[in-house]
C-alpha cells in the first residue's frame, strides 16, 4: 500500500530523561523517533485493518477487497484482533460494505471469545436482504445457514471469517 502524504505534525511535551528513553527505544527498534512514536501509538494491525477497509471502500468489485479483509482478520490472535478492530472504519462506506465489515469484525470477535466493539452496533442494517448467491433454490438454505452477526445485518452468506467458498 502508498504510505500517507503526512502533512501535519504533532508535538508533545515530554522531559529530558522520556526523550532520551524514547530515542533509545527507537534506535534499538531501528527506527527514527517519529515512526516509533507512531508504531505505538497507531499498532501495525489497526493501520493493516484501516488500509483493508480503505482497499474495500476504493473497489469496483468488492469480492477481493473482502476476501483480504476475512484473510487478515482469520490470521490474527484475539490480543491483535482486538487492537486491529477497536477503532472504527475510517473510510466511506455504502451501507452494504460497512454492513459486511461490521458483521465480519463481530464474527472474528466471536470465534475468539471477545466482545465485538462498539461501532459495530452504530450500523444500522441493511433495509432489504442481500444473498450471497443469485440461484433462488439457495435462499432457504442461506437464511438458515448465515452466521448470525450476517443474519441480524440483512446479509446472507454461507461461509464467514476464516472460511472461502
Amino acid at each position: 500500500m502508498n504510505q500517507p502524504v503526512k502533512l501535519s505534525q504533532l508535538q508533545v511535551r515530554v522531559s529530558e530523561a522520556e526523550k532520551s528513553a524514547i530515542r533509545r527505544a527507537a534506535q534499538q527498534a531501528g527506527m527514527d523517533m517519529s515512526a516509533y512514536v507512531l508504531s505505538r501509538v497507531l499498532p501495525a494491525h489497526a493501520t493493516a485493518f484501516q488500509e483493508a477497509v480503505a482497499a474495500l471502500s476504493e473497489a469496483t468489485e468488492p469480492s477481493f477487497a473482502l476476501a483480504e479483509l476475512n484473510s487478515l482478520l482469520a490470521s490474527l490472535t484475539a490480543a491483535e484482533l482486538r487492537q486491529a478492530v477497536a477503532a472504527a472504519p475510517q473510510a466511506e462506506l455504502s451501507p452494504f460494505s460497512a454492513n459486511y465489515v461490521a458483521a465480519m469484525c463481530e464474527t472474528a470477535c466471536n470465534l475468539r471469545g471477545l466482545a465485538a466493539p462498539a461501532w459495530t452496533r452504530r450500523i444500522e442494517a441493511l433495509a432489504e436482504p442481500v444473498f450471497g448467491s443469485a440461484l433462488p433454490s439457495l435462499r432457504l438454505y442461506l437464511l438458515t445457514h448465515s452466521p448470525a452477526p450476517f443474519r441480524r445485518r440483512n446479509i446472507f452468506i454461507d461461509s464467514s471469517v476464516g472460511a472461502q467458498v
